[in-house]
């Protein structure tokens, strides 16, 4: 069931970019959005995440980032403003009519929630995976590692860092031209704004994952950060199961 293809929707965005996404289950809406690279099939419906949440009585939505998936994948500058995937993220919850829902996202995902969340976002509880807090109040750092990388394709030590990164871009068929354009969009978050979250907020990230800080030094800062380690590190916890047990017992408590 795991990898069961979903079929995407699609929807045009604030400024008529062509978005998709997925839908699975019934019941109480929950926004989930994937990491960089990747995309909602392979973030959250390839290893099952999708199908436990759903499973617990929720509607997991399920976009694809622009420059991602099956979203569009513009290669113009202009297409990339600063917050374009926070704008993005209000535009579908727009057009789904959401009023009362869950919102969260794994790594570049969880840094998008949080935009949303600076920028008046609502939603009842908030799921915030695969991120620290360095990795939201600096996005300089980790934007210049995955620039590095898109710049030098083909250059890396096998088994390095950023050749597993160059490796994983390939599994999801990813577009150079547009991801690059996507760091562009990044707009870091002041700790002061994250600390004004009032939502119930899951803090997930695995065990040995500091590519983008302390996940426990985020949950502190937050007022009501519940901090949960989850088996391995950036890369391989999206793969472990306790991923979307994670959130199906947090949004169902």
């Amino acid at each position: 069931m795991a990898n069961s293809p979903i079929d995407p929707h699609f929807f045009d965005s604030f400024d008529g970019v062509r978005l998709a996404w997925r839908e699975l289950g019934e019941g109480r809406p929950v926004v989930l959005i994937h990491g960089y690279f990747s995309n909602a099939e392979v973030n959250w419906l390839k290893y099952g995440h999708a199908q436990t949440i759903a499973a617990a009585g929720f509607r997991v939505i399920m976009p694809d980032l622009r420059g991602h998936g099956d979203s569009a994948r513009p290669h113009e500058a202009a297409a990339y403003p600063p917050d374009v995937l926070m704008r993005d993220g209000f535009a579908l919850v727009e057009h789904l009519g959401l009023a009362d829902y869950d919102l969260g996202g794994y790594s570049l995902g969880a840094r998008t929630t949080v935009r949303m969340l600076a920028n008046g976002a609502t939603p009842r509880r908030v799921v915030i995976s695969g991120m620290g807090l360095t990795g939201l109040v600096d996005t300089g750092g980790r934007g210049s590692y995955f620039r590095d990388v898109l710049n030098n394709l083909g250059s890396f030590e096998r088994g390095s860092a950023e050749w597993l990164t160059e490796a994983f871009l390939k599994t999801t068929q990813g577009d150079p031209i547009a991801l690059t354009c996507i760091l562009d969009t990044f707009v870091d978050t002041p700790e002061a704004a994250i600390a004004a979250i009032e939502q119930p907020t899951l803090v997930a990230a695995g065990v040995d994952d500091d590519d983008n800080g302390s996940a426990e030094a985020l949950a502190r800062v937050l007022p009501h950060g519940r901090y949960v380690a989850l088996p391995g590190n950036h890369m391989s916890a999206v793969t472990k199961p306790e991923l979307g047990s994670a959130i199906a017992a947090f949004l169902g408590g």
